[in-house]
């Protein structure tokens, strides 16, 4: 008798490997993201310190090339902030997976953190319309 040697060659379908645990903290980081973009454009001098965090992460090897090279494409948009908001916040797997290990660090006080997620777990109707 004749078995498979991997059950899960056989399966028509592809079972995804992130849950709802997963899906909410991308969510969480997403709504980080969107407060972190809000404050770099109120704060012009905030990004330099974001350069220097994507410049010691790609020298001590913990940001990849192609990481490295979207962040720096991101903040070459600052002064155009549709699109600079846009390339933080894109809804993408390549992106979530990026904003895991952001170059943002530090931009938001604890407070400014935790009032973006209470306000994001409250939500409100013009949230749902822009999406911000």
């Amino acid at each position: 008798m004749w078995t498979p040697k991997s059950k899960n060659r056989d399966k028509p379908y592809r079972v995804k490997k992130t849950g709802i645990k997963d899906e909410n903290i991308d969510r969480q980081i997403l709504v980080l993201h969107q407060a972190i973009a809000a404050k770099l454009l109120a704060e012009p001098a905030l990004l330099e310190q974001v350069k220097t965090k994507l410049e010691e992460r790609r020298d001590n090897g913990q940001l990849g090339y192609g990481a490295y090279l979207h962040w720096q494409s991101v903040l070459e948009l600052y002064s155009q902030p549709k699109e600079f908001c846009a390339g933080i916040t894109e809804d993408s797997p390549y992106l979530r997976k990026l904003r895991r290990r952001t170059p943002f660090v530090g931009i938001l006080t604890e407070q400014e953190r935790q009032l973006a997620l209470s306000q994001h777990s409250l939500g409100t109707l013009a949230q749902v319309l822009t999406g911000f």
